[in-house]
């Protein structure tokens, strides 16, 4: 019998080099993502400047068009019988977290409030949550219409697959 070593008073075994190099894929993953999504930020901010006192149309885009890609990914995984265990870290956290900016949001708004421009200020800042609320469920419910408009897709297969599931249970008892 091989030998585990453990950590002083856990109890717990030491993880092996394999094992640790399968929870750092996932934070490859994110990394890869992140740099890929901060990227699209730049060059959108780049693309779509704004001055002192103008409301950050840019901001608010990255911000809404992150949110409702957010509810197309999650759709998607949802929906996906047995998505990659890759993709959610790599999409929703690496890309779509660093191509969503709120702290770029909250800096904004401080900004039009400190420069006296409280109304703009309070357009930007609830305009951007109602927004973002909105873009995330939109994205979301349009991505699952899609999904369940077409026979054979992804959605009907994972229906089909819990359904052989359920039955395979009743055959052997278990369910």
């Amino acid at each position: 019998m091989a030998a585990q070593s453990t950590r002083s008073g856990t109890g717990r075994t030491a993880a092996t080099p394999l094992q640790w190099l399968r929870g750092f894929d996932t934070t490859a993953a994110i990394a890869l993502g992140g740099v890929l999504g901060a990227l699209a930020r730049y060059a959108l901010s780049v693309a779509i400047p704004h001055g002192t006192h103008a409301f950050p149309w840019s901001t608010f885009l990255i911000n809404v068009v992150g949110c409702a890609l957010i509810g197309v990914l999650m759709a998607l995984l949802l929906e996906a019988p047995k998505p990659h265990r890759l993709l959610r870290p790599f999409f929703g956290v690496g890309v779509l977290g660093g191509f969503t900016t709120f702290s770029t949001y909250a800096v904004d708004s401080l900004g039009l409030f400190r420069d006296g421009a409280a109304a703009t200020g309070l357009a930007y800042l609830f305009g951007t949550l109602a927004a973002a609320l909105v873009a995330v469920w939109l994205g979301a419910h349009l991505t699952r219409l899609v999904l369940h408009a077409y026979p054979g897709g992804p959605a009907e297969r994972a229906q089909n697959d819990h359904r052989k599931d359920h039955q395979d249970d009743h055959r052997t008892g278990t369910g």
